[in-house]
């Protein structure tokens, strides 16, 4: 079965990913999405961290949370530094956000934050996306097809 492409997204300083969601999830389809954030999650996210390796993405009511998502407190920050897991609202119009309630209810997916990152007018950004857990046996199929690249890559390297 042939996924389709994700559309590309434009990156100019990715700052936290989660890789093991493609080993995972079968990713279906992918959101641009902005994140609400107070000055010192910015300049804690500017610094290069944070994580999003456990987090996921929920919908309340009319509104798309990112949950668990952990952004340190900034070091040089004072009494209004921020709380390091608290949930983020995150920015989408009203169709992305019906479509995803949509497929999370009647299809059983769920909403998985690919990456955080900055784009090029210097906005923080979360790449989502809907995404359907993987048993057991496609995890072992995904991992003999990577396999398999590697070892064509490494015979095409000795042989030209």
């Amino acid at each position: 079965m042939v996924r389709p492409r994700p559309t590309e997204f434009e990156k100019t300083k990715v700052v936290a990913e989660n890789r093991r969601a493609r080993y995972e999830y079968f990713l279906e389809e992918f959101f641009e999405a902005g994140i609400a954030l107070t000055g010192t999650e910015v300049k804690s996210l500017r610094f290069g961290e944070g994580s999003i390796a456990e987090s996921y993405a929920e919908v309340k009511g009319e509104q798309v949370w990112l949950v668990n998502a952990n952004v340190p407190e900034f070091s040089h920050g004072n009494r209004f530094n921020h709380e390091p897991k608290r949930p983020r609202k995150l920015l989408l119009h009203h169709r992305q956000i019906e479509k995803m309630r949509a497929a999370v209810s009647r299809e059983g997916m769920t909403l998985i934050p690919l990456s955080i990152y900055f784009n090029g007018r210097g906005r923080a950004k979360v790449e989502l996306a809907l995404a359907k857990g993987k048993k057991l046996h496609d995890k072992r199929e995904t991992e003999k097809a990577r396999d398999w690249k590697r070892e064509q890559q490494r015979l095409l390297r000795e042989r030209g």
